[in-house]
């Protein structure tokens, strides 16, 4: 008896720990819920805002001359520095004036000449004058005297234009600066021998205001025309390492008369204050054209974008502390922020970052710190984001 009792309690032992096996699962299947994501919310917000078109240019002097001697001659001084800022009329180089002196000195010799030739003809003049009258010359040689102080007075006039032309060559040896400018390196040195209007001696770029030469599209035509018909149109220029908000303001003062063959471009140019020396001639800048503005667009956060295979896409923050995707239409980004078309709101909470964590319906915690400007926006890629949205929606 105590056997077949023994042999009862086993199987009902065993079908309790079994039991007791199942509970224990079951425990550990419904276990601790998931915590909320910590994540920091930014609302959107509505301003007006410029629509402008972003184009790449290049730096160009106001005024570039390179200065050219305009007579042959040995250097013999220099009075500027490499690099140095220039005024108009500033001495740059002397060539050596001896041999144009010379040559002024010969012709106020020979003005004197001639002038003193015409005083002798002149009066000789006079006396014929007085007796052809009486008939005590013949007519012919009155005329001779009176050619004679004609071509004297030729001889003057010859001489004159001689002396003036000697002066203006002794000018020359002093070379001043035709503009007011940045010196560059200078091309010749004290010695050397220089050719009329063939040497180059240096090159003077006038930087104070600065060019900024660019291209729009065809397309874009229009509307700058219209712009600049209004005379609202305005360019922000700045070189790729300023900070994408710390545009210089210039005027847009050239339109090209024609679209370019074959590139479908239309060349413009702006001018830029630069006493600064902040642009320099050559350097590749970033020209924003502000054509118009828009009036209280909603602003987001451009760190609270995701991309997805259905497009750009938000995390938004509902009153119950979840949050909701929502696909967005994206227009032109202004500094940090970018313009939302359609999709959120203005006063609407969207994530900024944190997003790597959350799915559709989700519970979040709100992180009152606030995000930097230089976080990545959520910590994922593009790709990652299009495989966690698709399986979401799936």
């Amino acid at each position: 008896m105590r056997r077949k009792c023994a042999l009862f309690f086993i199987p009902v032992f065993a079908a309790v720990l079994a039991t007791a096996g199942c509970n224990k699962g079951n425990t550990v299947a419904a276990g601790p819920q998931i915590p909320a994501s910590l994540v920091t919310v930014a609302p959107a917000t509505a301003q007006d805002v410029p629509v402008y078109l972003d184009e790449i240019g290049k730096s160009a002097a106001l005024e570039s001359v390179t200065v050219t001697p305009q007579v042959a001659g040995r250097i013999t001084e220099r009075h500027f520095e490499d690099g140095a800022e220039l005024k108009k009329g500033q001495l740059l180089f002397v060539i050596d004036p001896r041999p144009f002196q010379a040559q002024l000195d010969s012709a106020q010799a020979s003005l004197a000449q001639a002038n003193a030739a015409m005083d002798l003809a002149k009066s000789q003049f006079e006396r014929y004058s007085e007796l052809v009258e009486t008939k005590a010359i013949s007519k012919q040689d009155y005329d001779t005297k009176k050619n004679a102080v004609d071509l004297d007075q030729a001889q003057i006039e010859s001489a004159q234009a001689a002396l003036e032309t000697a002066k203006l060559n002794l000018e020359y040896c002093y070379i001043h600066s035709p503009i007011e400018g940045r010196a560059g390196a200078r091309l010749v040195d004290i010695g050397n021998v220089v050719q009329a209007n063939t040497t180059s001696l240096l090159l003077i770029q006038r930087i104070d205001p600065i060019y900024a030469d660019f291209t729009i599209t065809e397309g874009d035509l229009p509307g700058v025309q219209k712009q600049m018909h209004r005379g609202t149109l305005k360019a922000m220029v700045r070189i790729p390492s300023d900070p994408e908000n710390h545009g210089h303001a210039g005027e847009v003062t050239f339109l090209d008369n024609a679209v370019q063959n074959g590139t479908g471009t239309v060349n413009l140019r702006a001018t830029i204050p630069n006493s600064d020396r902040h642009f320099w001639p050559g350097e590749f800048v970033d020209v924003r054209l502000v054509l118009a503005t828009e009036k209280q667009a909603v602003l987001i956060p451009n760190q609270a974008t995701q991309v997805s295979q259905q497009g750009p896409f938000v995390y938004v923050v509902k009153g119950d502390d979840t949050v909701e995707l929502r696909l967005v239409t994206l227009g032109q980004r202004q500094g940090d922020d970018v313009v939302v078309v359609g999709g959120v709101a203005a006063g609407e909470r969207v994530v900024v970052t944190g997003q790597m964590t959350l799915s559709p319906g989700a519970k979040v915690r709100i992180d009152q710190a606030v995000p930097s400007a230089s976080a990545p926006a959520g910590n994922q890629s593009s790709s990652e984001n299009a495989i966690k949205t698709e399986g979401v929606k799936s």
